[in-house]
């Protein structure tokens, strides 16, 4: 039997990402789907709420859609394809959502974009419902593709990397540090989840890697060249949103 999450999988996701640029209708659909496939891992999406926050390209609302989800789209820029079909421009790291809302929230490759990302991060976990998964991944700086557009020059400095992009195209990136993106690393992330209350880690992994390479996470320096990108798959927990909920009841003494 073949391994859904094996290497196949990984020459398919790299293969589709290679024509992002030009053929993102592709490159996004391949990832969305595998995307969904993920979190069906962990129950059908069917019936379910799913909120994208930094949802950006259609595919990902055609894909959860298409499988029954109800999703709702979040994005800071209202003019995002997938706003069009119905959804909120809202700042990530201000949700209007109450606590407890979503059977699935799910951010894919927004961390990257944000200046304090734990604010971010911290506002996915808590509109997550208990028992409820939070899918979280993100492009770390380190990586082959760190400085998106930019790459791999970006490994011999940010603004060197945006100064010759500027020369070779014509006109500056769309992605550019201390601006529309940020420095991030994998270990911010492993730090941030395994600190973080309130949360089970289903898995920390590469995203587009096997399962098998999960381990690399766990090993400082070659996690950041060869993560690529960092999936965190949280189960928020019931307990302890129960005990931040009779906290915030008990008056100060």
């Amino acid at each position: 039997m073949t391994n859904p999450e094996g290497i196949s999988r990984s020459v398919r996701l790299f293969r589709d990402f290679l024509v992002e640029q030009s053929d993102p209708e592709r490159f996004y659909g391949a990832l969305a789907k595998d995307s969904a496939d993920l979190l069906e891992h962990e129950g059908s999406l069917a019936g379910r709420l799913v909120i994208d926050v930094g949802a950006g390209p259609a595919e990902f609302a055609q894909e959860f859609r298409r499988r029954g989800a109800r999703y709702v789209s979040i994005d800071l820029d209202p003019t995002a394809p997938s706003l069009l079909g119905g959804g909120v421009a809202a700042d990530a790291a201000k949700l209007p959502f109450a606590d407890g809302s979503a059977d699935v929230v799910f951010s894919s490759n927004l961390l990257e974009h944000v200046p304090v990302p734990q604010v971010v991060a911290d506002e996915l976990v808590r509109i997550a419902k208990p028992g409820g998964i939070v899918f979280l991944s993100y492009t770390n700086w380190w990586s082959p593709w760190g400085g998106h557009e930019t790459s791999p020059w970006h490994w011999f400095g940010a603004q060197r990397a945006i100064a010759r992009y500027e020369r070779k195209h014509g006109h500056p990136p769309k992605n550019r540090v201390g601006e529309t993106m940020f420095k991030i690393s994998v270990a911010w992330g492993m730090r941030w989840a395994k600190s973080r209350s309130g949360v089970q880690v289903i898995a920390a992994r590469p995203r587009y890697l096997p399962r098998w390479a999960a381990g690399l996470v766990k090993v400082p320096l070659v996690r950041e060249l060869f993560s690529w990108n960092l999936l965190l798959l949280l189960r928020r927990d019931s307990a302890a949103q129960s005990d931040e909920a009779v906290s915030a009841r008990t008056p100060n003494r």
